[in-house]
C-alpha cells in the first residue's frame, strides 16, 4: 500500500515543550548554580569590607571606635558627603577629615581647598594618591610606589607624632617642596605622614595610610595615640565621605543617570552586540522554513520511501500526521471508484454519500474511520490502517 502527501498536518516537527525542559534542564541548573554563587560572593564581599572608614560603622574596616573615643573627649563627630557641607563646616574650631579623596573630581578639590586654606582649622587627607594630593595640598606630591612597611618610627620634631611613637602609618608615600612642612614616618626617606601649616593657624595632615583609623588596627602600635590627637585638636570633627551621587561632581553641578556615567564606549559596543545577535537569529531563522520537494538525483524504490516515512513518524510519536497521511491517500483512491472527482475526495459531504450508497454501510462509522480524530496509540494505528485496508477492498470488490 503505498502513501501520498496528506493535505493537511496536525503535528509540528519542533520539539515539544518536555523535551525542551529535558535537554535544556541541565543548562538551566548550571546557569542558576553560577548565579547563585555570584550573588553568594557579592553579599560575603559586601559585608566583608561594609563602610570603610564610616565612624558609624562597627566592621573591621570601619572607624566607629575613634569616634567614640574623640566622644569621650568632648570631640563631637559629624558625617557629610557632599561637597557644599563639607565646604561649609569648614572652621578654626572644625577638623575636616577627608576620607577618599582621589574620588573627588578636580573642580571639587579645587572648591574644598579655597574653602579650607583660609578657614583656620585643619584638614585631614587620607591616603591621597596624585590625582588629589597636588589640589588639596600644593606643593605636596604623591610617590607612585607605596610603602614596603606597615609600621613607622616618627623620625620627626611633631608633637603628636613623637608622642604616639611608631604606628601603622605605611602606604602612599610623599614628597614636598614646602620648607615649613613637618615630614614623619619616613620611607626609604620619602615620608608617610605630612604637616603643611596654611593661614590663621591653620594646617593640612597628609596620611599616607588609613590602618590607624579602622577598628581593626586601632589598639596596635602608637595607632590610636596619634589618630586622636591628629584629629582631636579641634572640638568638631567633620568626617567628608565623598559620594559619586553628590550634584557637584558633575561638571554642570546636576546629578548625573545611569547612562550618562556609562563611557561611550560601552554604548557603542552594546549596539554591535545587538546587530551582531539579530543577524544571528535572522540568519538561523532561515533555516526553518517550509518543507521544500525536492529533485532526487537517484530513484528510490517506493517500499523504501514509504518506510523510511514511517520510521519519522514514529521516531516524533506523530501517529496524527500518520494517521492523516493514510486516510487521505485511502480517500484519494476511493473517490474514483464510486465516481467522486479527485478533487472532492477530501470533502466529507461528497465523499461519504456516495461511498454508503456503494457499501448500502454506516454513514457514522465511514466517517470515524475516514475522517475522524487520530489515533491515540500505535495498536490503534495499526488498527486503523487494517480498517482502511479492508474498506478499500471491500469498495473494489463491489
Amino acid at each position: 500500500m503505498t502513501t501520498e502527501a496528506p493535505t493537511a498536518t496536525t503535528t509540528s516537527a519542533a520539539p515539544t515543550g518536555r523535551q525542551v525542559w529535558t535537554r535544556t534542564r541541565g543548562i538551566a541548573l548550571a546557569v542558576v548554580l553560577l548565579l547563585a554563587a555570584a550573588v553568594a560572593m557579592a553579599a560575603v564581599r559586601s559585608t566583608a569590607r561594609h563602610g570603610d572608614l564610616d565612624p558609624r560603622s562597627a566592621d573591621p574596616y570601619g572607624s566607629r571606635a575613634v569616634a567614640e573615643l574623640l566622644a569621650e573627649r568632648g570631640v563631637s563627630t559629624r558625617v557629610v558627603t557632599t561637597l557644599d557641607a563639607a565646604r561649609t563646616a569648614a572652621g578654626p574650631d572644625t577638623t575636616l577629615l577627608v576620607a577618599v579623596p582621589d574620588l573627588l573630581t578636580h573642580r571639587q578639590q579645587t572648591e574644598l581647598h579655597t574653602a579650607t586654606a583660609s578657614s583656620g582649622g585643619r584638614t585631614v587627607l587620607v591616603a591621597a594618591g596624585s590625582w588629589s594630593v597636588e589640589r588639596l595640598a600644593p606643593g605636596v606630591t604623591a610617590d607612585p610606589a607605596t610603602s614596603d612597611d606597615s609600621t613607622l618610627a616618627p623620625d620627626c620634631a611633631l608633637p603628636e607624632a613623637r608622642r604616639a611613637g611608631p604606628a601603622d602609618t605605611g602606604g602612599t608615600r610623599y614628597t614636598t617642596t614646602r620648607l615649613d612642612a613637618a615630614t614623619c614616618y619616613p620611607s626609604e626617606r620619602l615620608a608617610t605622614l605630612l604637616r603643611v601649616p596654611a593661614s590663621r593657624d591653620g594646617d593640612t595632615i597628609v596620611l599616607g595610610s588609613p590602618d590607624i583609623l579602622v577598628n581593626d588596627r586601632l589598639d596596635e602600635q602608637g595607632n590610636a595615640s596619634l589618630a586622636l590627637q591628629l584629629l582631636g585638636s579641634r572640638p568638631h570633627l567633620v568626617w567628608y565621605l565623598p559620594s559619586l551621587s553628590d550634584a557637584s561632581a558633575t561638571e554642570s553641578g546636576q546629578r548625573r543617570s545611569f547612562l550618562d556615567l556609562l563611557p561611550s564606549g560601552w554604548l557603542w559596543a552594546t549596539l554591535q552586540l545587538f546587530i551582531a545577535a539579530a543577524l544571528a537569529a535572522f540568519w538561523r531563522a532561515r533555516r526553518f522554513g517550509p518543507l521544500v520537494p525536492e529533485r532526487l538525483p537517484v530513484a528510490i524504490r517506493a517500499s523504501e520511501a514509504a518506510e523510511g516515512r514511517a520510521r519519522l513518524y514514529h521516531k516524533a510519536n506523530a501517529r496524527d500526521r500518520a494517521a492523516t497521511a493514510l486516510r487521505a491517500a485511502t480517500r484519494t483512491r476511493l473517490a474514483p471508484l464510486v465516481g467522486v472527482p479527485v478533487a472532492q475526495a477530501h470533502t466529507p459531504e461528497t465523499l461519504l454519500p456516495a461511498l454508503s450508497a456503494h457499501l448500502a454501510g454506516d454513514g457514522q462509522a465511514l466517517h470515524s474511520l475516514l475522517f475522524g480524530p487520530p489515533p491515540g496509540d500505535d495498536a490503534a494505528l495499526i488498527a486503523l490502517t487494517d480498517r482502511l485496508d479492508a474498506l478499500e477492498r471491500e469498495v473494489r470488490r463491489s
